[in-house]
């Protein structure tokens, strides 16, 4: 297990990037705690698998360092970095038996037999894999042999990181919750440091403790489940995070009162903002309370999705979402009201100050 340091990391695929556009990965800079559950959420080409492979060492970043536990491990190799990674696609040995699958990486490293029999008995029940120690893997579903390859993560003991690259791709929508429930109590018996790859918020939300949310080749947002929905740092993270995704919407702002169109908006506080170009009010569809009194809306259509509804309606000319459950009425004469500790302001996409120092909303 490892504490994981990344100093000042940026990485270019052509040595000829010079613009912070030109980079893949922007400047990252942050420390993972040992023993910590980290997911790296965020869409295709956001940057969070070639962060993954710097710190397992299968790239060397074009600037900045990665110690481990203090420790420059930027030039080592993934061998000499003591790293387990598991892979989109089941990587088993279809000839051997689970048992010698999760066997192979402490064998190959020359641990007594004694102490491998142990040790992979021990994966074998914590994987739930011990019923079929014996069969060879080629007669496995892909959802069996994935969890060889989480076994085979988890067998050394002395392991720094486990690293996991989209590894539920392959699973059914079934196997997957299994698995994420797998996973995670997995990591509480472990405590190895884990970081996580995926572009699927439920995977991060349910599996991490803390997840990193990256856009456009750099974090945006590193926080807790609830942190990242009641409190987003960036106007990607309100609509990536959550189903359906924060409202945003265009503001004028004059002290503590936001505009939008004829309709005032009581903050609570008034944000500082020092010139920036594009203001924007967001808030959640949770919070938005829809009945008979407060700001007009018109109505465009209903989901039922089962214990609640989600409204699609037009506020001041922007499209809105409201969550409401399934057995509220919904009026022909629809208004709304916000909560206000809900609202957050944002400046060029990033959550704006109040005059107190802390983040607006």
């Amino acid at each position: 297990m490892a504490r994981i340091t990344l100093e000042h990391i940026r990485h270019a695929y052509s040595e000829k990037a010079k613009a912070a556009g030109d980079y893949a990965l922007k400047e990252v800079h942050h420390e993972w705690e040992d023993g910590g559950a980290y997911a790296l959420l965020g869409p295709s080409g956001c940057g969070k698998t070639t962060l993954l492979n710097i710190i397992s060492g299968l790239l060397t970043p074009s600037d900045g360092r990665i110690l481990f536990d203090g420790k420059d491990v930027t030039q080592l190799s993934t061998e000499e970095r003591n790293i387990a990674q598991v892979f989109q696609f089941p990587v088993v040995y279809d000839t051997m038996t689970v048992f010698d699958n999760l066997a192979f990486p402490l064998r190959n490293r020359k641990v007594p037999e004694a102490e491998v029999e142990k040790r992979v008995n021990e994966i074998l029940e914590m994987t739930d894999l011990a019923g079929m120690a014996k069969r060879r893997a080629q007669r496995l579903t892909a959802d069996q042999k994935q969890k060889i390859s989480l076994g085979r993560g988890l067998v050394r003991a002395n392991v720094n990181a486990i690293l996991f690259d989209e590894p539920l791709t392959v699973i059914d929508p079934h196997m997957k919750w299994v698995l994420r429930s797998q996973l995670k109590r997995l990591h509480r018996q472990s405590r190895f440091t884990m970081v996580y790859v995926t572009h699927d918020q439920t995977e991060a939300l349910t599996f991490a403790d803390k997840v990193v949310v990256m856009h456009d080749g750099q974090i945006v947002q590193i926080g807790t489940p609830a942190e990242l929905f009641e409190r987003p740092s960036h106007t990607f993270v309100g609509y990536f995070i959550g189903s359906p995704g924060m409202n945003i919407m265009s503001v004028a702002i004059d002290g503590a009162t936001a505009r939008i169109g004829d309709q005032s908006i009581a903050l609570s506080a008034a944000p500082v903002l020092k010139g920036q170009g594009r203001i924007e009010l967001g808030i959640r569809p949770e919070f938005i309370k829809l009945g008979r009194e407060g700001m007009p809306i018109t109505i465009n259509k209903v989901e039922d999705i089962g214990r609640q509804k989600i409204v699609r309606a037009s506020f001041c000319g922007q499209p809105i979402s409201i969550v409401v459950p399934e057995d509220d009425d919904i009026p022909a004469d629809a208004k709304v009201t916000f909560e206000k500790q809900a609202i957050g302001i944002f400046a060029d996409s990033w959550r704006a100050m109040n005059e107190t120092g802390r983040q607006e909303g």
